[in-house]
């Protein structure tokens, strides 16, 4: 699965980890996150994130 990049502060979702303290389990997909999720850094949305190219 891909890693995404927040734009705004460089936070990156690894799916491998999810975001636990969020309620996202490890193993979900950027795409199969709620649209209400935030960057759990900066607070801004889903629309701010890129592929994460390594």
């Amino acid at each position: 699965m891909e890693k995404y990049v927040c734009q705004v502060c460089g936070y990156i979702y690894d799916p491998e980890v999810g975001d636990i303290e969020n309620d996202v389990e490890p193993g979900t997909a950027f795409a199969d996150i709620p649209e209400e999720w935030v960057c759990p850094v900066c607070a801004v949305g889903k629309d701010q994130f890129e592929v994460y190219e390594d």
